[in-house]
């Protein structure tokens, strides 16, 4: 790669053509190492689906193959963690988008697929979206097996690819598919060798069965539909299953609930490879919220109980547009005319979460898109997003996103 091309001037100094030449080579070193592991995956996968097919050939080569787990980005390892806490790197992803670690992404496709499911994942990442300036994956449907693939609703599909293309990717994609159904050994070993390459496997709903039947949930955080999370954990002992949540981010496992939780993994995604601000570009474009933090639950237990209030979304929106203020349980259960106790009950029946963990929720997320779109200070932004101070707003960062606002913006600002 070459080195970069820099302008000097007063502000950018030394200091600066030394940052950029460390973050080129630390790019080309990351690139290569991905390189390696996708070709290893292809090999394996290439092989094993000839091997099904009765084609002859030297298998022993393949078994030997390095399968180095790890993520793709593989220079930092992050602990296993519920979802909504994104890491990112110093120098990764790169600036520009063809040099981001997600771009190449394949769907599986088998007989039984749900088709809403699946459909979630040719929006979130198959749509081209060039046409307001956003990044476009390389995306396939890969169908496991030979022939047109019947949905569980009845109809059927034609995938123009095989699980040779689904070798290349960065992303794996399963839908949902039945929980006590057996998955084609093919599809299996597509998401084992995608891990052992260093890429990433990510299932919505009940395609969470599937990667526990290719051994990937074992000793990892994992969830599906709510009604299904006692079967996950009966069928894969070794899983540690999460009830309720909306998605978990293991690193290279990502799992997600039922239906439209998928959304919110795919965008968890879009996230952490292109920052904020791209990826409430694409939940704006699909018209659902720019974020749900992974640990919010899935579903509502018990019911709202009758009020003669008006509905939260009012001050929902309101909250987003005055972070700024006063918004401690005190200040907002006066604004609703309620008592303190009676609003915490109520915010929570509402939204699944606290009020003090969705207030800060979102003054995360203004914090990264002024830290992304300007150049004003940590301490400037933490006063404008309701933090006060910049070490309140480094506290409630990192235990958020697992960097610091320092870290964020040199990953992703404009």
């Amino acid at each position: 790669m070459a080195e970069p091309d820099l302008h000097l001037n007063q502000q950018n100094g030394p200091d600066l053509m030394v940052r950029a030449v460390l973050r080129s080579r630390l790019r080309s070193r990351a690139h290569e190492i991905v390189g390696v592991r996708r070709e290893a995956g292809r090999e394996r996968v290439v092989a094993y689906v000839a091997n099904q097919a009765g084609q002859t050939g030297e298998q022993g080569h393949q078994e030997q193959e390095s399968s180095g787990h790890g993520s793709n980005h593989a220079l930092i390892d992050f602990p296993p963690r519920v979802a909504g806490k994104t890491p990112c790197i110093d120098f990764l992803p790169e600036l520009i988008y063809s040099d981001c670690m997600l771009t190449n992404v394949a769907v599986l496709a088998w007989d039984g697929m749900a088709p809403f499911e699946f459909g979630v994942l040719c929006e979130s990442f198959g749509t081209d979206r060039s046409d307001e300036g956003l990044p476009v994956m390389d995306f396939a449907v890969c169908g496991v097996l030979p022939g047109p693939v019947r949905t569980s609703l009845g109809f059927t599909i034609q995938p123009d690819h095989d699980l040779g293309r689904a070798a290349e990717a960065d992303l794996v994609a399963v839908p949902s598919t039945g929980i006590h159904a057996r998955v084609p050994e093919p599809a299996l070993e597509a998401m084992r060798a995608a891990v052992d390459r260093g890429a990433r496997v990510l299932s919505v709903c009940s395609g969470a069965f599937a990667v526990g039947q290719a051994g990937l949930l074992d000793g990892r955080e994992c969830t599906t539909h709510w009604r299904y999370t006692d079967a996950l954990q009966q069928q894969f002992p070794l899983a540690q299953v999460i009830p309720e949540v909306l998605y978990v981010d293991t690193g290279q496992v990502i799992t997600s609930a039922g239906s439209a939780a998928g959304l919110d993994a795919a965008l968890h995604l879009w996230r952490l490879e292109y920052g904020s601000a791209i990826a409430s570009r694409v939940a704006r474009r699909m018209v659902v919220p720019p974020q749900r933090a992974g640990g919010q639950a899935q579903f509502i237990a018990r019911p709202v109980p009758d009020y003669s209030a008006e509905t939260l979304g009012p001050l929902l929106g309101w909250i987003i547009e005055n972070l700024g203020e006063d918004l401690s349980v005190e200040a907002l259960a006066k604004r609703q005319h309620m008592s303190a106790r009676t609003f915490a009950r109520r915010f929570r029946a509402e939204t699944g979460v606290t009020p003090h963990s969705w207030v800060t929720a979102q003054r995360v997320l203004a914090a990264e898109e002024l830290l992304e779109r300007t150049d004003h200070a940590v301490e400037w932004i933490a006063g404008e997003v309701g933090f006060g101070n910049a070490a309140a707003l480094r506290h409630h960062f990192g235990r958020v996103r697992g960097v610091s606002p320092q870290d964020y913006r040199r990953a992703f600002s404009a």
